[in-house]
């Protein structure tokens, strides 16, 4: 079995911590999914977030889908002027036989435009 690393980002319509449960899990819920993976796949996950998102920790999505022995952490991206705002990303490291040009990382929405030569 090899550690793949899976990418994936979701635009927040605001800044409410619901919202971003729903937006983060529907994420989440993509990657596994798309990719043939049950969270006993999961290595671990790196969540971050734009500094203009303040209501909750992405990783609190995670923990209410049920993911809750695989280790978790947040971070800030970086304040880029023009970047796009709301945004969530993933990274996460998994155990997979498929090669890294099979992996499916998933952009939903609106954040498709920031890797639209991996968005799938």
């Amino acid at each position: 079995m090899a550690v793949r690393a899976v990418r994936g980002a979701v635009q927040l319509e605001r800044d409410e911590a619901g919202h971003m449960d729903g937006q983060v899990g529907e994420l989440l819920t993509a990657v596994l999914e798309r990719n043939g993976l049950t969270p006993d796949d999961l290595i671990s996950i790196w969540f971050t977030a734009t500094p203009d998102l303040h209501s909750d920790f992405p990783a609190a999505a995670a923990r209410k889908l049920g993911i809750v022995d695989v280790p978790l952490i947040c971070a800030q991206e970086l304040d880029i002027e023009g970047a796009m705002p709301r945004v969530v990303r993933v990274l996460a490291h998994i155990e997979s036989d498929r090669p890294r040009s099979e992996i499916a990382h998933v952009y939903l929405g609106a954040a498709a435009a920031l890797r639209k030569d991996i968005a799938q």
